[in-house]
């Protein structure tokens, strides 16, 4: 398979405070989603690049973890992950993504627990999005068989 490339777009106007930005993506998911300040640091309704980041890992995890699974002679039902990003201020100013938490849950005909477990984690270790995080950021995983 050839390399494949995707891209999105951002747009800023303004200052960082006030300003307010928009992001495309080719694939016409995204069209002019609005961000700010607000939505990044004030809890405010939008969203932000630590919400987008992690809503990439959650999928790419949980297609890594069900490729896992079916290589390994399972078939799974459903893998359902939730990642939270942590971003924290630092001392020297800035602000910095430091954590990512994977909480996936997965439903397997025949699988056995610490099965289940050993397999979550190699597909942690596969995962692109885990791998292009991984050094600078602490990825922190739970796995539940339901």
């Amino acid at each position: 398979m050839a390399a494949l490339k995707r891209t999105a777009k951002a747009v800023w106007h303004g200052n960082l405070k006030s300003g307010k930005g928009e992001i495309h993506a080719t694939s016409g998911v995204l069209q002019e989603t609005p961000y700010s300040f607000a939505t990044r640091f004030e809890n405010s309704p939008g969203t932000n690049p630590e919400e987008l980041l992690a809503a990439a890992h959650a999928a790419c995890y949980s297609m890594a973890f069900a490729f896992t699974l079916s290589e390994k002679g399972y078939q799974p039902q459903s893998v359902q992950t939730q990642a939270t990003c942590t971003i924290e201020p630092q001392q020297t100013g800035g602000f910095k993504i430091t954590k990512m938490r994977l909480e996936t849950q997965g439903q397997v005909t025949g699988i056995d627990t610490a099965s289940f477990q050993q397999i979550a984690q190699e597909a942690e270790a596969g995962c692109p999005v885990s791998n292009a995080l991984r050094g600078g950021v602490e990825i922190e995983l739970h796995a539940t068989l339901i």
